[in-house]
């Protein structure tokens, strides 16, 4: 089963996302949305020495992935950020507000899970259960595509996966400091299984698309749609060259914490200036905010069998 038909079976399909966005024609911004960065210069300074008597302040430090792609012509507002969290068997020193439940079919057994961050480049084991979360730097419509990448680096036919007509009428607008999580908190299961269903399928690559208008021609469904490939690579072409990644220091591993919990369910909270930050963030040099951004992340299939409950 790959991560499309997973999506199609349950029903994953991001309702956190359209839950939280107001549905007004002109939506009241909540406290913080105006302060919350995703983009800092910041994080490419020397750490200099805290004042005297003073502590030294923490702060987020990104290592540059893609040296070649500059980080001095970025507008702020036109950077995505994606964390990508694989589940493993709870502990007892795990926070129990911040576990993910997965419920037996009579309801007499709960797996408890919980979500660590790793990064877009992490090979995931076969069976490996995992969540992706999405935060936009600015008010926008997003688009999600799916395609199964396979051995010989080919792609599968691509497949609109957000929005669908059932979900809030087809409502994708996002918002500044809310999160994004697929799939859902409240989904049954609420996470993917990475279970191939061919023996050449190497994993999936999910194309995250911001626009700051909805598309005209892209019409949705119920459930997921298959895109022309040619629109898919004009867009390609278009919005998603010369992307950039960043990627947080010291942050692999880390559980998802209550604020990040909250921030992804139905009605969240918006999450702040000093709020966590995305494990990855992606951007474009010399893109106006006015512009769509187009960005890729390729999840890999490993050999490995995760730990299982």
């Amino acid at each position: 089963m790959t991560m499309k038909s997973t999506v199609t079976a349950f029903g994953f399909l991001f309702l956190v996302a359209l839950c939280q966005v107001n549905t007004e024609a002109s939506p009241r911004l909540q406290d913080g949305e105006q302060t919350r960065k995703l983009w800092d210069s910041e994080f490419f300074k020397s750490k200099g020495k805290p004042a005297a008597g003073k502590p030294a302040a923490p702060r987020r430090r990104y290592r540059i992935v893609t040296p070649k792609i500059p980080v001095d012509r970025v507008d702020g507002e036109t950077v995505v950020g994606i964390t990508l969290w694989r589940l493993r068997p709870s502990t007892a020193a795990d926070d129990k507000q911040t576990r993910l439940l997965k419920h037996s079919k009579d309801n007499t057994k709960v797996a408890q899970w919980t979500p660590e961050r790793i990064s877009v480049d992490t090979p995931l084991a076969i069976g490996q259960r995992v969540r992706l979360s999405i935060e936009s730097a600015r008010t926008g419509y997003l688009y999600v595509i799916d395609r199964e990448l396979y051995a010989d680096g080919s792609l599968g036919e691509p497949h609109l996966i957000f929005p669908t007509t059932r979900l809030r009428g087809g409502n994708n607008r996002v918002t500044v400091g809310r999160i994004i999580d697929i799939p859902t908190q409240e989904d049954s299961p609420n996470y993917f299984n990475l279970l191939p269903d061919r023996a050449d399928l190497a994993g999936e690559v999910i194309s995250v698309l911001i626009t700051p208008q909805p598309l005209p021609d892209v019409k949705i469904g119920e459930d997921d749609v298959v895109l022309p490939k040619a629109d898919v690579e004009l867009w390609e072409q278009k919005w998603g060259t010369q992307v950039g990644r960043l990627e947080m220091e010291n942050s692999k591993g880390k559980a998802w914490t209550k604020e990040e919990k909250e921030a992804g369910a139905v009605n969240g909270h918006t999450l702040k200036p000093n709020s966590p930050a995305p494990q990855t963030l992606y951007y474009r040099p010399d893109t106006k905010n006015s512009d769509p951004l187009l960005v890729s992340v390729r999840l890999r299939y490993g050999n490995l069998k995760p730990p299982t409950r």
